[in-house]
Parts: structure tokens; C-alpha cells; sequence
């Protein structure tokens, strides 16, 4: 038997100003996003932005159904919006920002394990790394280095 650990690293910046001129703006324009979010069941906005490496962005937020199997997460039409206007262009990261009009969140959200599974596509599709930004109502923001290091163990199509 063997027992690997798997470990990462994130960082942690004490509240948006810390953060580069362009990525302060990025988490910006998905904070703006949350006031379009769909959200009339669960009251959870998510906004979301996405800059690709020649530096154009592309947004989205979460849409609610009743028929909840059919929601969309703000983070995945971020995504495929960019994926539609520009598919050859690698993605170089993402914001993603929450908030729940029921209760205060401090801490940041990461990505369910769908919105997981995208981003690592999207990865593996460009051989690009995806830098990932989180905020919610608190002032910290998380920055990670790839999706790789929340979703350990990966699906990808070199399994298909």
C-alpha cells in the first residue's frame, strides 16, 4: 500500500485593493454581475468574469429554474460565454463572487463540482492554467493557481 498526500496553496489578500489594477477590476465586473443573477429559489447570486489571455472579458451569473436540474452556475456562463465569442483564445482567470440575500457570507465560495469540471476543460482544452479569484460579502479575496489544486485527480479526455 502506498498513501500519497495532496496538498495546495492559495493565497489570501485582506480585501480587494491588494489585488492588481486587472484583477481589482475583474472582481469588479463580476460583483456588477450579481445584480442580473436568477435567483428567485435559492437567493444565492453568483457573478462571475473571465479574462482571456488577450485580455478581453466575458461575463455571466447564475440562473434559477424550477426545475433545478436545469439551473446554470454564474461561473460555467461566464465560461462558455467566452467559449462561444472567442473558443481558441486560453482562458487566464476568473472571478467569482457570491452573495446570498438570506444570510452574510464572509468567507469565499469556491466552485461546485460541476463549475469544477468545466474550468478543468477549459484547462486541459487551451494547456493553459486558469488563475481562480473568489469573493463573497467579506473582504478577503482567495486567489488559486489552477483548478487542478481543488479538484485533485481530475477527469479529462485523455480517459476517454
Amino acid at each position: 500500500m502506498e498513501i500519497i498526500e495532496n496538498s495546495f496553496f492559495f493565497k489570501i489578500y485582506s480585501n480587494i485593493d491588494e489585488l492588481s489594477n486587472e484583477d481589482k477590476q475583474l472582481v469588479q465586473t463580476a460583483i456588477l454581475q450579481l445584480k442580473n443573477a436568477y435567483a428567485p429559489y435559492s437567493q444565492f447570486h453568483v457573478g462571475a468574469a473571465v479574462r482571456l489571455i488577450d485580455k478581453d472579458v466575458y461575463v455571466g451569473c447564475n440562473q434559477e429554474n424550477a426545475s433545478y436540474p436545469l439551473c446554470m452556475c454564474g461561473e460555467r456562463v461566464a465560461l462558455y460565454n467566452a467559449g462561444a465569442y472567442k473558443p481558441n483564445i486560453p482562458v487566464e482567470s476568473i472571478a467569482i463572487t457570491i452573495k446570498n440575500l438570506n444570510s452574510r457570507i464572509d468567507k469565499p465560495v469556491s466552485p461546485c463540482g460541476a463549475c469544477r469540471q468545466v474550468i478543468s476543460e477549459f484547462e486541459f482544452r487551451h494547456k493553459h492554467k486558469i488563475r481562480i479569484l473568489l469573493k463573497s460579502d467579506g473582504d478577503e479575496v482567495y486567489e488559486i493557481n489552477s483548478i487542478a489544486d481543488i479538484l485533485p485527480l481530475g477527469f479529462n479526455g485523455t480517459f476517454l
